[in-house]
């Protein structure tokens, strides 16, 4: 910065300017001669070497280039030089004038003296010079006395601008553990100044912050490590600032700053570590395969890959009924149950678990192990669990004509508990939706309830249920498949209706039709069938049958000379046997036309007169034959109608008769022993042991056979005898067709010995005054007495319905 008092100094060094020489005189009124300016610090003369009208010595700018310096702050213009011309002889005569870049603005001259002044403030770092041109001009005509030159100023540079960071601030890592020197990173800083021009743009660098970790090079600018062992577990961030200053560093050199901040990045120095070495954890019995016991954690001060684990069962005697897995979100080790437990079988587990990195660094392997193990102690917590099959499965062969009430096998069940409560057995009933087994409710033996008939159902899938006697929600299921095998219960029959023909000119011999059979039984060793002339048509003098041995026949003429007059059809019977233990044979007719054919054995007519009407019936025939018909119809309706309105008044009657003489009790209440069991045997009668003839297919009803009451006590348990008996009597009253589809059967309990109640039934009151007539119950009776000795009650009180 220059102060007023070194003005006349500056002024004095700036006179160098330029001085201007004019050699010789010039002609005014002449023209000047074009030429070209002079360049600074140059001298050259203008001169004209051509004859002109009025001679003339031609001048030129003398002349010195000008400097002036930046960040003048004076109040008074600033000197920058002068211009003069030789022909300037100082009466005012001559004008100068300045023209290009900043003339007028930056830079203005005295149009008189020819002095230049800068009248703003210069920045060499906005502008480093200007080019002006300079003129002299007759200031009574204006004419150019000299030609316009070109000269240059130049701002001359102070040391006025800091270094700077244009990158700032930094941002850098470096591995912790590094050794010293390691480079981190290298920053830059810029002077605006010339660094052509003194010391001003000389930049040096050091550290303000952030020693003793860090250091920095002086003037490359590289930032290094300079401690050795640095832990990104102890310190990880540092914020270091860096300082640059001009001048080469010297006093008075101007500075600028910046701040790096650097980042310890993590290598794996740390092993793992258990907080705890020993872990207790619990697990339900009951607990699914791969549900989770519990979670154990190794700790590592280490971050990312470097503290990743890998958790492993390397000892313990739970080692095959554990599994552990890591956690990749999270690190830790997930223990998870590998196979069924069960608390009767063993209580408790130990297991000794490792937890270890799975990436390390081989110079830090002298560091010693890198994995750490803790032991995990697990209790197995007992469960009430539901009974427990065995086997698992159950697959059962029966003979389809096995009888009613036959064990065909028996289902175990136990409680897997130590308390071993007591099991009850029941079907599926969505599983035997036809009901043709039962299953003892204390044993599990599983019977046959219903007739079995593979040719209808040859497989039967059922599910037997296991229930607990003192818990009915833990029920266990065993799937029972039964297949029923055959026996040989159908005879081989004809698949259709078998017609054949036999020319009038048939010959001794000739075959006329080959029969086959079907059966709907299925022998292990295949069908084998028989064929033969039914007994009652064994010396049949017309037809013959040959069984060609492979479940075929041919049937063969044993005559010729067949007439249709004589007999146009024969009926011949057919006897077909099967090769079954027992043997089953049933009879086919094979019907056996008489037609005239032609000599090559073409049939031509059939006696069509015998089975078909006459091509020639009328409209009027047909339509009275209809008519009858439907009068035939007519009068079978009406007549199956008279017999239901016969029948119906009988029914009717008795029905009212119940409804209006049966005084309905509720139970009588119990005697001493009416808590005691009943006595299934008093059901008993020899004289229904034995069962008359097949029963009775009943349509309209299904077998409500049930397995007995959950709560039955033990005592109920019968043998299988009693039970087979009670079945079949079951089925026999379900099938029953006499039966009226509206009764309904109510069992009573044995009341015990020491009831003194009585019989409340109004139906065996001796004593009673009841005017009431009991006739209804003549044709009852029958039914009754069928009931009571079905239950075991012919004497007493019968059953009320």
């Amino acid at each position: 910065m220059w102060t007023s008092g070194r003005m006349s100094n500056a002024k004095s060094w700036l006179g160098l300017g330029v001085s201007l020489y004019f050699w010789g005189l010039m002609d005014l009124t002449t023209p000047v001669l074009s030429g070209t300016p002079t360049r600074p610090g140059r001298l050259e003369a203008f001169l004209s070497d051509k004859p002109q009208p009025h001679p003339r010595t031609k001048r030129s700018w003398v002349w010195n280039q000008f400097f002036v310096l930046e960040e003048y702050t004076g109040t008074d213009p600033l000197y920058v030089g002068k211009l003069h011309s030789d022909m300037d002889r100082g009466d005012g005569s001559i004008k100068y004038i300045l023209s290009g870049e900043g003339a007028g603005i930056v830079f203005t001259i005295d149009d008189t003296t020819g002095d230049i002044h800068a009248i703003q403030r210069l920045d060499r770092e906005e502008r480093a010079q200007y080019t002006l041109r300079a003129q002299a001009l007759d200031r009574r005509t204006g004419r150019p006395m000299e030609p316009e030159s070109e000269f240059i100023i130049k701002i001359q540079d102070i040391n006025d601008n800091e270094p700077k960071f244009l990158d700032g601030p930094y941002v850098a890592t470096v591995p912790e553990m590094s050794p010293v020197g390691t480079s981190v990173i290298q920053v830059t800083a810029t002077d605006a100044d010339d660094p052509t021009y003194g010391n001003s743009a000389r930049v040096v660098y050091s550290i303000l912050q952030g020693q003793p970790y860090f250091s920095v090079d002086s003037k490359t600018g590289v930032i290094r490590t300079a401690l050795m062992n640095m832990d990104r577990e102890a310190k990880e961030y540092y914020e270091v600032i860096i300082q640059a200053k001009d001048m080469g560093g010297q006093l008075g050199g101007l500075a600028g700053t910046t701040t790096v901040n650097i980042t310890l990045s993590d290598v794996n120095d740390n092993p793992p570590r258990f907080p705890q070495k020993h872990y207790q954890m619990s697990v339900l019995e009951s607990a699914p395969v791969s549900s989770t016991v519990g979670r154990v954690f190794a700790k590592d001060l280490d971050e990312g890959i470097n503290a990743e684990m890998k958790y492993t069962i390397v000892d313990g005697d739970g080692a095959d009924a554990f599994d552990i897995n890591t956690d990749p979100n999270f690190q830790v080790g997930i223990i998870t149950v590998k196979k069924p437990l069960s608390f009767e079988r063993k209580k408790s587990y130990t297991l000794k678990v490792e937890g270890a990195n799975p990436h390390l660094e081989m110079r830090f392997l002298n560091l010693g192990p890198f994995q750490d193990t803790t032991t995990v102690h697990i209790s197995v917590e007992d469960v009430d669990e539901p009974p427990v099959f065995d086997p698992g499965s159950y697959f059962v062969e029966v003979p389809e004509d096995v009888a009613i009430g036959t064990t065909i096998q028996t289902i175990s069940a136990k409680d897997p508990d130590v308390t071993n409560n007591s099991i009850r057995y029941s079907i599926d009933r969505s599983s035997d939706p036809g009901r043709f087994f039962y299953v003892d409710i204390t044993t599990g033996a599983l019977m046959t309830a219903r007739p079995l008939d593979r040719e209808e159902f040859s497989w039967h899938n059922i599910t037997v249920l296991a229930m607990e006697m003192n818990n009915p929600s833990q029920v266990g299921s065993v799937p029972v498949t039964i297949k029923v095998l055959d026996v040989n219960d159908n005879a081989p029959e004809f698949p259709r209706f078998y017609e054949a023909f036999v020319c009038e000119n048939a010959k001794a011999g000739q075959l006329i039709q080959t029969v086959s059979a079907v059966d709907q039984d299925d022998p292990r060793n295949g069908q084998h069938f028989y064929y033969s002339l039914a007994p009652e048509a064994a010396n049949n003098p017309n037809f013959t049958v040959r069984d060609n041995q492979d479940n075929t026949a041919r049937i063969l003429t044993r005559r010729s000379g067949f007439r249709q007059q004589e007999q146009s059809v024969f009926y011949l019977p057919i006897l077909i046997s099967d090769g079954g233990q027992p043997v089953l044979s049933s009879t086919g007719t094979l019907t056996i036309q008489v037609c005239g054919c032609d000599d090559e054995g073409h049939v031509l007519s059939c006696s069509p007169e015998a089975y078909m009407l006459p091509v020639s019936l009328s409209r009027g025939a047909l339509i009275a034959i209809l008519a009858c018909v439907f009068v035939l119809l007519v009068l079978v309706l009406l007549i199956l109608s008279l017999r239901r309105h016969r029948k119906q008044p009988y029914i009717l009657d008795d029905e009212e008769n119940i409804h209006e003489n049966i005084v309905r009790y509720d139970d009588e209440g119990g005697g001493e022993e009416d808590t005691e069991a009943f006595d299934i045997a008093a059901m008993w009668n020899p004289r229904e042991a034995q069962a008359a003839g097949a029963p009775k297919t009943r349509q309209d009803m299904l077998p409500e056979i049930e397995s007995l009451s959950r709560y039955v006590p033990q005592t109920c348990a019968v043998s299988s005898t009693v039970h087979s008996y009670v079945l079949a009597k079951l089925y026999e009253a379900d099938m029953d067709l006499w039966a009226p589809p509206f009764d309904s059967l109510q069992t009573y309990m044995f009341e015990g010995d020491g009831s003194v109640a009585g019989s409340l039934s109004s139906l065996q009151s001796a004593t009673s005054d009841s005017e009431q007539s009991f006739d209804f119950l003549t044709d009852w009776g029958p039914r009754f007495r069928k009931l009571a000795e079905l239950y075991g009650a012919s004497e007493g009180p019968a059953p009320l319905w």
